[in-house]
């Protein structure tokens, strides 16, 4: 209690003070900064802060007291506002002010998005010196949370704003984001001038709700102050990714995974609703997978899942992983090639697939040639070349009687397309290009692209070891091993791919888990299947991965609702700049998957002079939807 008398006549005791002022100004590399928040802070007592906020040319001035004779008789001169003490404060703190005529005061309390949080209000008090305790409390008596918080004291017409820390606990806290929406009066938007100690401070500069051009927040240390000074500060701006609107890329297809029956229990009612389902908790995929056996009577056995899954508004694609043994060259179902004279009694193989499932209410989107024609390995499986795949396409893929699609390359070797796509009668037949990415990163596929065909990747599982070096299930492996699938996905939309397809749809390492869960790779896939459906397209993204941030966006021709994917691979919270260009947006929703979070939306983020900024946090993918 001495402490605080002690600072309250500091505070309003101010006879024979000498004065020096410090001003300048605010900048990035491109201009000065409008209303940015330039906080001193005493480093011999961190709990006197004093702010400015810059003017249209991002320049601020603040009054520095050098030395103070104390008098606690004389009335107040002026209509003061003095830093709450303590702060940070825990559990209650003072709020001092001086009034130099009778007033009527309201003191508002608002937290870092401008809500109001708590209100006092005094009617006809004197000139002279006054305070209001808060106990951290808002309106209706509810703790408030650990933050940053304003509060406003209002008397004769009369507005003065300052900032304070509720420190409950001892944590710490964060700067605010560029993200931060600030409404408070707009009186703290024009250049103060407040009183300070002479010594050594720390600046802080931030954002308020008008700041342009958004900024990092930045802290300026060991900064003397002795005499009249000009102090100016360069601050940085996010880095920023350029969105066009009207540069239209690949059309996208969907997301999904593959349901192998025969060789995984097949997928339960209520996992098809994860799946396929797109409300709350739900994956919302648009593609599933299947296999085609060698053995007709199982056909089957594929269509209830698919049959649901399709009811749900998923496209249906299937491979085989063998013909029959009986048309392969060593009568197997493991290795060995198709007869020559077997293509034909293939094709209708493959035909016989799709008309079970059609008349079963499955009606097929594509179905392959061969799953992996280059893999070498100990279960279903059948080698074909570029000039084997050339002549099945050319003479009989219309056979089929539904499209069909090739080579699903183990590593995407496009040695295994080249020929059929340079035949123009094979590539007449090809419905889109798919491959794998076992052992290879995603990349594109210029000859398929030139030829107008779609690039589907439609199989790949990403995994991570313990520390015995096998697959593991412990949960403090899963977001390590999830998280690259983000990237993955990004990779494949950037390489002009149209679908992602993972391997098994249930599985400890896939989408959802044998418990019947959704997992952490599956909330991954949903921050993209769930908002960018098929028939949206890519739209051209100009992004700098330096920081480890990689960006996509979509856009929806039918709606123009706009989607942009941000995958922050760095272990830090880092602010990202999006522009809008060519289109008119108002705002984004985001939502964000990360170690702790699963597709948790966040407050809507507005569109000023053509961009918003968002924090993207550490380790974390982040779909914004445009509202």
């Amino acid at each position: 209690m001495k402490k605080l008398i002690f600072l309250l006549l500091m505070f309003f005791s101010v006879a024979g003070a000498q004065t020096y002022k410090v001003t300048g100004t605010v900048s990035t590399s491109t201009g000065p900064v409008k209303s940015a928040l330039v906080t001193f802070v005493n480093n011999q007592d961190t709990s006197q802060t004093y702010s400015a906020v810059t003017d249209t040319n991002g320049k601020y001035q603040l009054d520095l007291i050098t030395s103070v004779n104390s008098s606690n008789t004389i009335l107040p001169n002026k209509f003061e506002l003095g830093q709450n003490y303590p702060n940070p404060f825990s559990t209650s703190t003072d709020i001092p002010y001086k009034l130099n005529s009778q007033s009527d005061v309201r003191v508002t309390i608002y937290d870092i998005l401008g809500r109001v949080v708590r209100k006092f209000s005094a009617d006809a008090q004197a000139a002279g010196i006054h305070s209001i305790i808060w106990n951290g409390r808002n309106n209706f008596g509810v703790k408030v949370a650990t933050g940053i918080y304003f509060y406003r004291l209002q008397a004769n017409g009369e507005t003065l704003v300052k900032k304070m820390v509720l420190d409950e606990g001892g944590k710490n806290f964060l700067i605010p984001s560029p993200a931060t929406s600030l409404s408070l009066n707009s009186g703290i938007e024009k250049t103060a001038a407040v009183n300070l100690q002479s010594g050594i401070y720390s600046v802080q500069i931030n954002n308020t709700s008008n700041t342009y051009p958004l900024i990092l927040p930045q802290q300026f240390n060991n900064i003397e102050i002795q005499s009249d000074t000009t102090l100016n500060f360069s601050v940085s701006i996010p880095s920023q990714d350029i969105v066009y609107l009207d540069s239209t890329q690949q059309i996208i297809r969907g997301f999904g995974a593959a349901n192998i029956v025969q060789w995984r229990p097949d997928m339960t009612a209520a996992e098809i609703q994860t799946a396929f389902g797109n409300g709350p908790g739900q994956l919302g995929f648009t593609l599933l997978r299947l296999r085609i056996p060698p053995d007709s009577t199982s056909f089957k056995l594929n269509v209830p899942t698919a049959k649901a899954a399709y009811s749900l508004g998923a496209k249906i694609i299937a491979s085989p992983w063998t013909p029959p043994a009986w048309m392969k060259s060593n009568n197997s179902t493991i290795g060995g090639t198709l007869d020559t004279s077997a293509y034909t009694a293939y094709a209708a193989h493959l035909k016989a697939f799709a008309d079970t499932m059609a008349n079963n209410g499955v009606p097929l989107y594509a179905v392959s040639v061969q799953n992996e024609p280059d893999a070498h390995v100990g279960y279903e499986s059948c080698f074909w070349d570029g000039t084997q795949f050339l002549n099945f396409m050319k003479y009989n893929a219309p056979e089929v009687g539904v499209p069909v699609f090739m080579p699903e390359s183990e590593s995407f070797v496009h040695q295994l397309s080249d020929s059929t796509l340079n035949d123009s009668i094979a590539a007449s037949h090809v419905a889109f290009v798919a491959g794998h990415l076992y052992g290879v990163s995603p990349s594109s596929y210029p000859l398929a692209l030139s030829k107008e065909k779609e690039l589907w990747m439609t199989e790949h599982l990403t995994t991570t070891s313990d520390s015995s070096n096998s697959w593991s299930t412990n949960p403090v492996y899963e977001w390590p091993a999830a998280i690259p699938v983000a990237k993955e996905i990004n990779d494949c939309m950037n390489a002009n791919m149209s679908a992602y397809v993972w391997w098994y749809i249930v599985r400890f390492y896939g989408p959802i888990n044998e418990n019947g869960n959704a997992t952490k790779r599956g909330y991954i896939m949903a921050q993209y299947s769930k908002f960018i459906r098929p028939g949206y397209y890519k739209i051209a993204c100009n992004y700098l991965p330096q920081r480890n941030v990689y960006v996509t966006a979509y856009k929806d021709p039918a709606s123009s609702k706009v989607v942009v994917v941000a995958v922050n691979m760095s272990s830090s919270t880092l602010y990202q700049t999006f522009l809008i260009q060519n289109g008119i947006m108002n705002s984004f929703t985001p939502y964000t998957t990360s170690e702790t979070e699963n597709i948790q939306q966040g407050s809507n983020l507005t569109v000023t002079n053509g961009s918003f900024t968002a924090a993207l946090e550490p380790s974390s993918i982040t779909t914004f939807i445009s509202n």
